[in-house]
């Protein structure tokens, strides 16, 4: 990861130190300054400057096509709710949301100076010797506790992320951890309290394996997620069980040649341990039997609660202390 840039925007005491005059607003007026980040098939990411507050926002709003459709508009809502409600350091703080000029749904949340962990892992399978010196196991194991303590604190509060991927996971640019988007999340009784109504298995699936932003996000899903059956928390548990196996090997645990593969495998196999394939650096035989815990069929059969995983990992780190990690 390149050093902190010198040229971030400085914090300006002229800037903080004023009365509320005719600029402030409470209303979409407030943002100016838009740079488009991201525009996928379920949403657009785009930074901009809060006049009000003056600094920097990321705003998250429906691509054109579905900003006036009401089932999406509910699951933008439904998403800015959720992550505002997990309010966790491995979270995104999210400011506001509200309607803009055209009375489309948007809402305000922590601009990140970062990159995925997808990104990282790419790199060190293409042999940057930087990024693996950088991104090292300990490094990992650590990354991927920080992102499994927000998943065990949204379990706690009733909220099933179901798209855990390693493009999910942001690293800053000072080594904060956030696990992002929360679109496909289920919440407990949500559907039923009317606040907003249930993401069908269908819809899911479309947004598991359309419209992702690479191909393989069904990589990640659990042999229930494949089966359309019911879920629970641990079908986070067996996608973080994927995430950390990619982590340590650099290569998905169940591609593939195409997605009728890929499920099989997910359903049925039992993929090479980490310790064989990875190259990049020695696997400890104690991680492998740890993915392979997380990497059950049986739901009954794995961690029961991420905080039992997280527990294993911690344990295998406090035990290499001193030793060689990668």
């Amino acid at each position: 990861m390149e050093e902190p840039r010198d040229h971030y925007p400085q914090i300006s005491a002229a800037g903080t130190d004023q009365e509320v005059g005719p600029a402030f607003k409470n209303d979409f007026g407030r943002y100016s300054q838009f740079s488009p980040l991201y525009t996928g098939g379920n949403g657009i990411l785009r930074s901009c400057f809060d006049g009000n507050l003056g600094r920097w926002v990321l705003l998250k709003t429906l691509p054109e096509k579905l900003a006036k459709q009401p089932k999406d508009r509910r699951r933008l809502m439904r998403e800015a709710r959720v992550t505002a409600q997990l309010q966790h350091p491995n979270t995104v703080p999210v400011y506001e949301m509200g309607l803009d000029h055209y009375g489309d749904v948007y809402f305000a949340m922590k601009r990140i100076e970062g990159e995925n962990l997808f990104e990282i892992i790419r790199r060190i399978a293409r042999g940057d010797e930087a990024t693996r010196a950088e991104f090292n196991v300990e490094r990992m194991l650590g990354t991927l506790i920080q992102a499994s303590l927000a998943l065990a604190y949204a379990h706690t509060h009733g909220v099933i992320h179901r798209d855990v991927k390693p493009e999910n996971i942001i690293i800053g640019t000072y080594g904060e951890v956030y696990l992002m988007d929360w679109g496909v999340a289920k919440v407990r009784g949500m559907a039923a309290e009317g606040d907003s109504e249930e993401i069908d298995d269908a819809a899911l699936f479309e947004r598991l394996t359309i419209t992702g932003k690479r191909p393989g996000t069904p990589l990640y899903m659990s042999p229930e997620q494949v089966a359309g059956e019911e879920v629970d928390e641990r079908t986070d548990i067996f996608s973080m069980g994927v995430v950390l196996y990619e982590a340590l090997a650099a290569r998905e645990p169940f591609r593939g040649r195409d997605l009728e593969e890929t499920f099989d495998n997910i359903r049925n196999a039992k993929p090479t341990p980490p310790s064989e394939i990875a190259t990049q650096w020695q696997v400890d035989r104690e991680l492998d039997a740890i993915c392979f815990r997380a990497l059950e069929k049986d739901p009954a059969n794995r961690f029961q609660s991420m905080f039992e995983m997280i527990r294993a990992v911690r344990r295998f780190r406090a035990s290499k202390v001193g030793g060689d990690l990668g």
